[in-house]
């Protein structure tokens, strides 16, 4: 499905011209749960599902009504997938990532390692023919889905002690998801599955060496710095994380039109705003962690280089074994290097020039 197509199934222009009104007028009052993956501590990750809610609310004349509930409220953080497949609840907020073990392929929809950045990734969603492969995709599991905010490019994490060389992987406890940790895994570290309430606690004992959340605004909330004090950049698998919100299929297509429309335009406006908010906090957050201690560091070349090339050896054999993420991977990769010819044209040069410049200063 085309993206013309794909907004004027939803509605939207007719929600927004007012000619939904009558229609609305006659749609039953609803209200709905939403599953998220996160906890309320996290007010900008966390929050793009209030906005959703808060915007579908306004959109409906109060009509549509959707509940937020935190990670573990009711379902655990990793079961938002299982909780709206299964009609649990009709709708949630989290990362593809986060379901790897079901298929790799979903992972994609969140990111990959070396892969889209955020501007990539949503030109290739909403231009690129995107967003109709990853809608056949949730189909097999009785979903449908919607961007759900971004982060943008996030940091490599936190580290009891530096990471030198390769070496200084070896035997590595991490907390890190999805194709990161079958990377680090295969460079020798120890990957850990860990929500956002158990990475601090897990690193204060002990138990890991290291954890990859964010970025500064949502690790500085986190208190990772405390017991970490080396923070890595940059965070290669994850250049520019989306966030899903998930439909139960069943529930939306028994939605009315008008509150297709509302939930289609709320995500929208929630997916831009979280980025924008993430964009506003990231560099004063930064700044104070550094205040306040945490060390800045880069991964070494040795490190970058070998889990790239770990990462597209990954990634060849998925291939090899999986038609769906063959399908959807030759997409996003074919898009992303049309797309870097002029990132490194334009933005890159202009970006690079402009941080040189300040460093003269």
């Amino acid at each position: 499905m085309q993206r013309r197509d794909f907004l004027k199934t939803a509605g939207i222009g007719a929600l927004a011209a007012g000619i939904a009104a009558p229609a609305l007028a006659a749609a039953p009052a609803m209200k709905w749960r939403m599953a998220s993956s996160f906890p309320k501590s996290l007010d900008t990750i966390y929050g793009a599902a209030e906005v959703l809610a808060k915007r579908v609310a306004e959109l409906t004349d109060g009509r549509f009504e959707i509940r937020v509930f935190a990670g573990g409220e009711l379902v655990p953080a990793f079961g938002v997938l299982d909780a709206v497949q299964q009609n649990t609840v009709e709708c949630g907020h989290t990362a593809s990532y986060y379901y790897y073990g079901k298929n790799k392929a979903l992972a994609l929809e969140s990111t990959w390692p070396f892969g889209l950045n955020t501007r990539q990734m949503t030109a290739w969603l909403y231009e690129g023919g995107g967003m109709a492969l990853l809608r056949e995709l949730f189909a097999e599991y009785n979903l449908v889905h919607f961007p759900g905010g971004s982060t943008g490019a996030q940091m490599g994490g936190w580290f009891r002690k530096e990471i030198k060389s390769l070496a200084d992987l070896q035997g590595l406890k991490i907390r890190i998801p999805g194709f990161g940790a079958e990377i680090f895994s295969r460079l020798g570290a120890v990957p850990q599955s860990l929500p956002g309430g158990e990475i601090y606690p897990a690193l204060e004992r002990g138990a890991i060496d290291a954890a990859e959340w964010t970025v500064p605004y949502d690790d500085e909330k986190l208190g990772f710095q405390k017991v970490a004090k080396y923070y890595y950049a940059p965070g290669w698998w994850e250049t520019g994380t989306h966030l899903v919100f998930y439909v139960n299929k069943a529930q939306w297509e028994a939605l009315p039109p008008p509150y297709q429309a509302a939930f289609t335009v709320a995500a929208q406006e929630a997916h831009l705003l979280m980025l924008a908010a993430y964009d506003a906090k990231n560099p004063p957050a930064l700044q104070r962690l550094l205040q306040n201690g945490a060390e800045l560091r880069r991964f070494p070349d040795d490190v970058l280089l070998k889990a790239y090339d770990v990462a597209q050896q990954i990634y060849a054999e998925e291939s090899a074994q999986n038609p769906t993420f063959k399908a959807l991977y030759e997409s996003m990769r074919t898009f992303q290097q049309r797309s870097d010819v002029w990132w490194n044209v334009a933005e890159s040069p202009m970006a690079n020039f402009m941080q040189a410049v300040r460093r003269r200063k």
